[in-house]
This record gives structure tokens, sequence and C-alpha cells, in this order.
């Protein structure tokens, strides 16, 4: 059997995520099986996840899935090419996976090889540092050179963030000499990030739009882009939506009290430019954390770069926290298939595979470690909701179940 790993956040599931489990299955069969790595309760763009991760790992698995691991909030919340290093890390170790399925704006997977070998080679990383030194941000440093090297068209593809997050799942394959191959599907309908103007309803949403009408309390709007059955697990949740709203007096105590050598111990800290000692100014002036974000902001700093440094600190999480690759599988949840494929990897694992938490406890130490951040995480992850929940879930939940 085929199986496909198709890495996400989920965040959450909608009928745009069914389109690319659909047409990976056309590509590779419908008996192919799907390996989803989902990002946990904290997420990329460094805001808390509009569910929790056992809510969207049902949802995914109700929208086609097979079997969902948990990607840890230590690459969930990194930069493109942390997080995807991570997420193909977990692939590579289930032992059974035998493509790799992304979504991207061109659709072809030749183009974005080549982007990726550029990126990895000697002559782009002798031109990227006197880009650097003109003080453009990383992402317009990275274009111009592969611009200079590969021409305007191949470098035109970092323009899309799903292309780009392809190139760095491909870069991860082949720094881990992977057998995985990769392939893409043609992303349609709404962009990443995108929100829904006037006129005729779109075939898709982007999550964006999609939490936006959750948070609104828009139902009705949102219904036809969730899975059947969506809704009313998510409107059904007593503990509300979570929001980070709620907590952020506490992530604004934390930036009041950083010291620059503190923020220079979080991941892509920006030390060599200075970034900590402004990140330490504008916590010593801000009265609100929207305060705190326009006085660190500069041309070169992207906001979510930004979002995610103060969140990595308010989770007590720092560079050294995060392992160079992952220590264990967590199992989220599966269903018939992914049961098989399950049964499969255990056997075939180069990594533990958890699907009790009680299992962590076995663990060696770095896995054990990894596994008290990730409750800590969910612990604080709760504080997001208008009814918290008791702490300790993570040592309490087990996998989502479904026939």
């Amino acid at each position: 059997m085929r199986i496909a790993g198709i890495v996400a956040e989920y965040n959450p599931f909608h009928t745009g995520h069914a389109y690319q489990i659909e047409q990976t299955r056309a590509a590779l069969g419908a008996d192919a099986g799907v390996v989803a790595v989902m990002s946990g309760n904290w997420v990329q763009q460094a805001g808390c996840a509009v569910a929790d991760k056992w809510t969207r790992a049902r949802l995914a698995l109700m929208g086609g899935a097979d079997l969902v691991l948990e990607l840890p909030t230590v690459w969930a919340m990194s930069s493109a090419e942390s997080f995807a290093r991570g997420a193909v890390a977990l692939l590579e170790g289930c032992g059974v996976v035998t493509h790799l399925s992304f979504g991207s704006e061109c659709g072809d997977v030749d183009k974005l090889r080549q982007v990726a070998a550029c990126l990895d080679s000697s002559a782009y990383r002798a031109g990227l540092r006197r880009f650097l030194d003109e003080g453009m941000t990383f992402a317009a440093c990275r274009q111009a050179v592969v611009r200079e090297l590969l021409g305007e068209e191949l470098s035109g593809l970092l323009a899309g963030p799903n292309n780009n997050l392809g190139v760095e799942y491909i870069r991860a394959l082949n720094a881990l000499k992977s057998g995985i191959q990769p392939v893409t599907v043609t992303r349609r309908g709404a962009g990443h990030n995108a929100l829904a103007g006037g006129g005729e309803a779109p075939t898709f949403l982007s999550a964006t739009q999609l939490r936006a009408y959750l948070r609104e309390g828009r139902w009705e709007a949102a219904e036809p882009y969730l899975v059947p059955g969506g809704r009313a697990l998510l409107e059904g949740n007593p503990a509300g939506l979570p929001g980070l709203e709620r907590v952020e007096r506490a992530v604004l105590a934390r930036v009041r009290t950083m010291t620059a050598d503190d923020w220079a111990r979080l991941p892509d800290s920006g030390e060599a430019e200075g970034l900590p000692q402004r990140l330490e100014k504008a916590g010593r002036q801000c009265a609100s954390m929207e305060e705190f974000f326009d006085l660190a902001k500069t041309k070169r700093y992207t906001h979510a770069r930004l979002r995610r440094l103060a969140l990595w600190a308010w989770l007590g999480l720092t560079e050294d926290d995060r392992p160079e690759c992952p220590p264990y599988l967590r199992v989220l949840g599966f269903n018939g298939r992914g049961q098989t494929i399950l049964k499969e990897m255990k056997e075939r694992a180069v990594l533990p595979v958890i699907t009790k938490p009680a299992h962590a406890r076995q663990l060696g130490e770095a896995g054990r470690r990894l596994f008290e951040q990730e409750a800590r995480c969910t612990d604080l992850y709760d504080l997001c909701f208008e009814t918290v929940p008791a702490p300790g879930r993570e040592w309490t939940t087990g996998p989502v179940i479904l026939p």
C-alpha cells in the first residue's frame, strides 16, 4: 500500500484540505493511506489553534485522513525551515510513508526541486550574506539571490507561501537522504490568509477566513466549508473557542521582565542583528502587546516572527528545548485503515510510537523532557478558553479512534 504523508495545521480542517486528500488518492490510488503530521495546540502564525489537537484530529479523520500524528510545539511554532524539518523527520521516522503530498500554487514538483537545490548550494550561501548586509528581510534576500542564480520565473515561486513550504519539505527530504517521494496538489480557491470579499461564495475558503467566521459566531457561513458534522463538534464545545486575548496580560507580564540575554536564548532571535536588545527595550516601554509589537517591528522583522518570539517566551521555551530531531511519534487519532498503518509502523518505525500518554514515561531523557514541555504548553493553551479546563489533559487524553 502506498502511504502519503501530509503536513498540516488543520486549523480547522476544511473542504480545501479534503480536496488535497482526495487529489492525493487520485494520484496514488484509491486505497492509499494518509498519515497527517498536524501541529498541536500552538500554530505557526503564533496563535492558539481554533480547537484543541484532539478535536482537530477528529475532524481530520472525518475528512479523509487515516492516522494523525502530532508535530510538537517547538517545531509547529517555528520558521518555515524548522517547521518542515521537524515534520519531515517525523514522516521519515514512521518507516512506512512512501510519498509526501503538499499543496502549492505552481503545482510543479520539478520546478520546486530546482529551487530547493539552489537554496542548498554554495553559490546561494555566498550571495545571501551580501543582500542581508543591505538590511533587507530574509525572505526578500533569499528571493533576490535565487533570482540571480535561476532567473525570474523560478525565484518568483518563493513569493507563494505554499510553494515556499513545498521547497522546504523537499530540502528536508534531501537533508535526510529520504526515499519519500514529493508530490504536489495545485492549490485552488482563496489564497493563504486571504479574506473573502463580497459576491458569489467561493468553492474553497482560506483557513484564516474560516476562523474569522467561527470567532464571529457566523456558523451558517462557516458550515459549508467544514466536514459534515464539523459544525456540531466545534460549536458544541462547552469551553467555547479559545482566544489569545484571554492571556494577553500574562504574555505582557513575561515580555516586560525579559532581558536581552533571555531573548537571545530563543530560536530565530536575531541576536546577530541586535534584535534581543530591541525587544528588551520594547518590553520596558509597552503597555499592551500591540504596543510591544509596534515598538519592536522594523522592515526586517516580520510581525509573525515577533509574535512567535513573544509566545516562545511566555511558554517558557528556548532554543535548547528543541531537539535536533523528534524523539518520538505521538498518535493523536486513527481510523480502521490507520490502525493497519499503525500496526506496520510499530514494526518499522525508527522512533518510539506513543499511543497512550503513559508510554511517555518510558522514553529516554530527551523524549520525556519534550513530552513534559508539551504538557505545559497544553496547560497554558487551556487558559485561552472562556471556561478553563482542569490541568493535566496531556497525561489523561488518549487518541481519537474512529471506525
